[in-house]
């Protein structure tokens, strides 16, 4: 695999949760081709000021896929110190998002059927939340009764911010894992705070900063209802994340 990529000889390392760094590439599994081409094609290109992308790599034949695999170039700086804040990931989302206003629908997010894809549709009311009597379960009936419509703009989203952004020392920060999706880029923004509030990296005060942001508790409520049912729909969630859950979604209903 190395050698389709032009990393024939170059020595393998694992690479942040992302892939494997062979030299100047990264080797990703693709479980989506579909998807995979669509970054691929999309992202090569996009102008993003004051940010990097990991930008896809072509094999030496010019494929963007071979033998279920796919390459990024490698993103050169220094880390930074420490985790970022909740704050500068969703000063990145903002920003982001701004650059991908104009991207059109992918066709292929209304076929995907994994459980993130029937968790999104659950949290937005397009499917039914078929979901068992869990604690996690309760909670997501109890926070989609106050779920109103919403008369924001949907465009092309990175629904997984909170881990898919590296900051550097040297360098601007860089967009990994791009999974996406067609939603308001406030919900985008919310999932960044759901995130980290699950994770303990936050509270309802960073709910408080960003609720100048429009229709920004309905997105809240959005997004957690999105991390409850992905949560009891995958049978790998173990209790400390299904404790985490329960926690954000404890702060969702006294914010809101």
């Amino acid at each position: 695999m190395r050698a389709a990529f032009g990393a024939d000889g170059a020595e393998l390392e694992w690479c942040d949760g992302l892939g494997w760094r062979a030299g100047r590439v990264v080797l990703l599994p693709v479980t989506d081709s579909e998807q995979a081409r669509w970054v691929a094609r999309s992202l090569d290109h996009l102008p993003l000021p004051g940010l990097r992308i990991a930008r896809p790599a072509r094999a030496t034949d010019g494929r963007q896929i071979v033998g279920g695999w796919m390459a990024i170039r490698a993103i050169d700086g220094e880390p930074a110190d420490g985790r970022a804040g909740v704050d500068d990931l969703v000063l990145v989302s903002l920003r982001l998002h701004q650059a991908l206003a104009q991207l059109p629908r992918p066709d292929f997010i209304g076929r995907r059927d994994d459980v993130l894809a029937r968790a999104e549709r659950m949290a937005w009311g397009e499917a039914a939340a078929d979901l068992d009597d869990s604690s996690c379960g309760r909670w997501f009936d109890l926070l989609s009764g106050a779920t109103k419509p919403v008369t924001l703009r949907n465009q092309v989203v990175h629904g997984g911010l909170y881990r898919g952004v590296w900051f550097y020392a040297d360098a601007p920060p860089a967009i990994v894992d791009f999974r996406p999706y067609f939603r308001p880029p406030e919900w985008a923004s919310a999932l960044v705070v759901v995130d980290a509030v699950a994770d303990n990296a936050a509270g309802i005060d960073a709910m408080e900063r960003w609720s100048h942001l429009p229709a920004w508790r309905q997105m809240l409520l959005r997004a957690v209802l999105f991390r409850l049912a992905a949560g009891v729909l995958d049978p790998g969630t173990d209790e400390v994340a299904l404790d985490r859950l329960r926690h954000v979604a404890g702060t969702v209903s006294r914010f809101v």
